[in-house]
């Protein structure tokens, strides 16, 4: 009968001994065949990869750059202890570069019959779905001279969403907004939005505001309050063609539209407007309808976490039909688009007619810092080309802008870190003036 275990591991090395005494080619078969057999007998007693048993937990979504911890519990019911090395293999965007390698590999020791827990921590660099490759466990026997190698599927998936770092800003916005809406001392006044009350007049004040009747009754000159109306509808438009994926600074501008997107539809959902979302190049890609206030920031980042550029020249008629269908009545559109002067002149200029005409339109685009960087170098002959390209780069742009805001559009160009704010200042400023 053959020995097995512990039983056939002493034999083993009393062998390799005996071995070692015998001389010339004797003893070097038998040290050979000691050896072996030791490796075979400490293969023997290696817990078994195949009936290793596994559990994750965790959370399912994170926001990009954040780090999101993912739980594996392995159990091991067989009878021998486990002595292992584990690797839990994700996407190389799921982890922060060069860390891939000690976030994903454990080393395992459980008893017979009992389980541990190891954590991978994630911090996905892209937006979207990872997804968990595999889980590779190698198990050693107590010497370590040989291994048992097996791979376990063990689904789980991780949601990357957009990270929204823009959201910082909205307590201040939100106190602006407080001050239009008339819940503090100081009220706005315009033609088109709601009568709230009478006060004195003050110098600097619109004369437009003046209320006669009321002045004649009260011999002083009294002036109109007004708060901003509520229930207005705005379409944020994304448009997801070959533009939208160029990277400015860190990020794509089709991110810093997303930042830009969100942060105004938290603010303008909590000015009491209702909020939707198109995103489209040749087809729709994504939308938004209808959504109350609670559940509006959750559904538009659902819609957004999938959303990629499409390497397409965008359908700027296509994208002017989908805005009208999605927008039947007067609403204020937001397009986040690009201001580069072909696509503009050729697609958006001449479909602008049939949107601005019901409609308040607001083209928001990503500018690169890098332009006023270069703008500023004038050391070497390599700097001074370097600024003059920028400076024609900016006075082309500004021309684009110059020609969409004559058509009555307001132009908020600004670089991926101030669009936000700028864009939320923008859509303040529309309904202190009443356009909305």
């Amino acid at each position: 009968m053959a020995l097995t275990g512990r039983t056939a591991l002493l034999a083993a090395i009393s062998a390799l001994l005996v071995g070692l005494l015998l001389p010339g080619w004797t003893g070097i078969l038998t040290v050979q065949l000691t050896l072996l057999a030791a490796i075979l007998c400490d293969l023997s007693l290696a817990a078994p990869v195949r009936k290793l048993q596994f559990t994750r937990t965790g959370d399912t979504s994170v926001r990009l750059g954040d780090a999101v911890p993912t739980h594996l519990t392995v159990t091991n019911p067989t009878g021998r202890p486990l002595r292992a090395d584990l690797r839990d293999a994700w996407p190389p965007s799921a982890f922060h570069p060069g860390t891939e390698f000690d976030e994903s590999r454990h080393r395992l020791r459980i008893p017979a019959s009992e389980r541990r827990r190891v954590t991978t921590t994630l911090r996905p660099t892209r937006r979207g779905e990872h997804r968990a490759v595999r889980i590779t466990v190698r198990s050693y026997g107590p010497l370590g001279l040989a291994a048992r190698q097996g791979s376990h599927q063990v689904p789980w998936a991780v949601r990357a969403l957009p990270p929204f770092t823009s959201r910082k800003y909205l307590p201040a916005k939100l106190a602006r907004l407080r001050e239009l809406d008339g819940r503090t001392s100081i009220l706005t006044r315009g033609e088109g939005t709601e009568f709230d009350s009478l006060r004195d007049y003050t110098p600097g004040d619109d004369t437009r505001s003046i209320d006669w009747r009321a002045t004649a009754r009260q011999q002083i000159v009294a002036v109109r309050t007004w708060r901003p109306e509520r229930d207005r509808h705005i379409l944020l438009a994304l448009e997801t063609g070959r533009t939208s994926a160029g990277r400015v600074g860190d990020v794509p501008r089709l991110d810093a539209s997303m930042d830009a997107a969100l942060l105004l539809a938290a603010l303008a959902s909590r000015a009491g407007d209702r909020v939707d979302l198109l995103a489209y190049d040749r087809r729709v890609r994504a939308a938004v309808h209808g959504r109350t206030a609670r559940d509006l920031l959750p559904a538009l980042t659902d819609a957004l976490t999938p959303l990629e550029p499409e390497l397409v020249e965008a359908d700027a008629r296509g994208l002017a039909a989908a805005i009208r269908r999605s927008a039947p009545r007067r609403s204020l559109i937001v397009l986040f688009t690009g201001l580069d002067a072909a696509p503009v002149e050729e697609g958006l200029l001449p479909v602008l007619p049939g949107l601005t005409q019901n409609n308040e339109i607001i083209v928001a685009a990503v500018a690169d810092p890098r332009i006023e960087a270069m703008t500023a170098g004038r050391h070497t002959p390599a700097d001074v080309y370097a600024a003059a390209a920028a400076e024609r780069t900016r006075a082309e742009r500004q021309r684009t802008a110059d020609r969409l805001r004559g058509h009555g559009v307001t132009v908020v160009d600004a670089t991926p870190s101030l669009l936000a704010p700028e864009l939320a200042d923008t859509y303040l400023a529309l309904k202190a003036s009443g356009r909305l």
